[in-house]
């Protein structure tokens, strides 16, 4: 980890979030968006004659999930420092130069990042479990880390 970074964290008292965490608070994140296209699109699953049919209509709205997405992470990051996931598991995100919750740019960067590691096989989130400072592509390119509420 960055000395300079690790020093300001020292003294602040602030602890990095572990991955366990950032993991658990992903999945509730996910699980909660996707009942909520579920909802959004019910009347057309509910029609589905087979699985085929809701694969073809879930890739039909691939695209308005991940604005969705985006609009839900940057939204959260911005007002509150964090998602439902990771109030739950009683984690923030703040950005390093001000140690407080991300601003609107910030938060807008650090969601479309997301959606890009996501996009191509996670491996901006795989990059974080090898960082020292447990920082995904999107924490590096909005200069933010997850830490311990």
């Amino acid at each position: 980890m960055n000395e300079e970074i690790e020093n300001i964290l020292h003294r602040e008292g602030i602890t990095l979030a572990d991955i366990k965490k950032r993991g658990v608070a992903f999945f509730i994140d996910e699980t909660l968006l996707s009942f909520l296209l579920i909802i959004a699109l019910w009347d057309s699953f509910a029609a589905s004659k087979n699985i085929e049919e809701i694969i073809n209509l879930t890739n039909t709205f691939v695209l308005e999930y991940m604005v969705m997405k985006i609009i839900y992470q940057a939204f959260f990051t911005m007002q509150y420092g964090a998602t439902l996931g990771k109030i739950v598991m009683k984690i923030r995100v703040i950005e390093i130069a001000t140690l407080q919750k991300p601003t609107v740019l910030s938060s807008l960067n650090r969601a479309i990042f997301r959606i890009i590691s996501e996009t191509f096989f996670y491996l901006g989130f795989l990059w974080g479990i090898f960082d020292p400072s447990r920082q995904t592509l999107h924490d590096k390119t909005a200069k933010t880390l997850v830490v311990n509420a």
